[in-house]
């Protein structure tokens, strides 16, 4: 993407945990690019620095364990990486919002979520308490929360997990950000308040023109929401581009072997036993245990020597709109 055309632009971000002379490496050299209300959407196993990756554009590590060592986050120009905590604060609560991933334990216990979503409004705006209550639940009322009226004054327990995913996505959109951050936004909901989730977030999308990063393991999701994709592997961008070029043709042997791991429906049952799915054999490298070489190596079976030399850089290859890190990727439909 042209560096002109992006909204958001991150550069060599690297995340690192540990002191000393031999830190561990969490997220390492990550870069992408996010267009005014576009999406894009990162995918990969649990553990591989989705999440690392949200908060660290946010701010939010959990220091100091956890810490940003290098790289940058350009949000209109300006570079996150290097602003005060007070700077922050002002952009948390304007520029960019994030919808977290377990939405109850998100929510303060002990306010209604009319409180804080009052609170939210308030903190870019001065409006009277009065008016922010009725902003507060026109915002409610925008993402289909039933019975706005009565429930803007309910604590967090007494709502639903679909319905404490609504009031965070009021809250994260009552700041009108210019870049959403939705980490595992659907992560145990049932099937059906899935795709109202998702649907509330594309229709806020659609009319705010804001522009989301969609953190998921779920790749229909990814594939119904995003124009873009970054499939991340051990701390790694591994394949990016747009989202139905690289599910239609994956390049990366990780990124084929996620896609061949979903069920299809059509599993049929031999002498009455179901099949197994298709897994990717071995497991993920602990952070800090790679040296040299790539991280998919021991578990590719595209695996050449140099791939236990050598690490393969996010490349674009004859597609200039798409990039894999690999040495031996794969070419054409499979």
């Amino acid at each position: 993407m042209n560096a002109s055309a992006a909204l958001l632009e991150v550069d060599n971000l690297v995340v690192e945990t540990g002191t000393g002379a031999s830190p561990v490496r969490l997220v390492d050299d990550v870069s992408f690019r996010l267009r005014a209300g576009g999406t894009l959407a990162i995918v990969g196993e649990s553990g591989c620095g989705k999440s690392l990756t949200a908060l660290s554009l946010m701010r939010i590590l959990p220091e100091p364990g956890v810490q940003l060592r290098q790289g940058s986050i350009r949000l209109e120009g300006e570079d996150l990486a290097q602003a005060t905590e007070a700077r922050m604060c002002q952009l948390r609560s304007g520029s960019i919002s994030m919808i977290f991933q377990d939405p109850i334990a998100s929510l303060n216990p002990v306010q209604t979520v009319g409180q804080q979503i009052v609170e939210a409004i308030r903190s870019h705006r001065a409006v009277p308490k009065k008016e922010a209550r009725q902003q507060a639940i026109e915002l409610l009322r925008s993402v289909h929360l039933p019975d706005a009226e009565q429930r803007i004054d309910y604590y967090p327990h007494r709502l639903s997990g679909g319905m404490c995913q609504r009031v965070m996505i009021a809250m994260a959109l009552a700041s009108h950000p210019r870049v959403l951050i939705a980490d595992e936004p659907t992560t145990a909901l049932d099937t059906t308040v899935q795709a109202q989730v998702m649907a509330l977030l594309k229709k806020a999308q659609r009319d705010t023109g804001t522009a989301v990063v969609l953190i998921t393991h779920n790749l229909a999701v990814a594939a119904d929401a995003a124009q873009e994709v970054a499939v991340m592997y051990a701390g790694r961008i591994v394949e990016s581009g747009p989202v139905r070029a690289v599910f239609r043709t994956p390049q990366h042997p990780y990124t084929k072997g996620l896609l061949a791991a979903i069920p299809t429906g059509e599993e049929a049952p031999v002498d009455g036993v179901i099949p197994r799915l298709v897994e990717i054999p071995g497991t993920v490298p602990r952070p800090g245990s790679l040296k040299e070489g790539c991280a998919f190596a021991s578990r590719c079976s595209r695996s050449q020597p140099r791939c236990t030399r050598e690490r393969p850089e996010l490349e674009p290859q004859d597609d200039p709109t798409r990039a894999v890190a690999c040495f031996y990727p794969h070419v054409g439909v499979l």
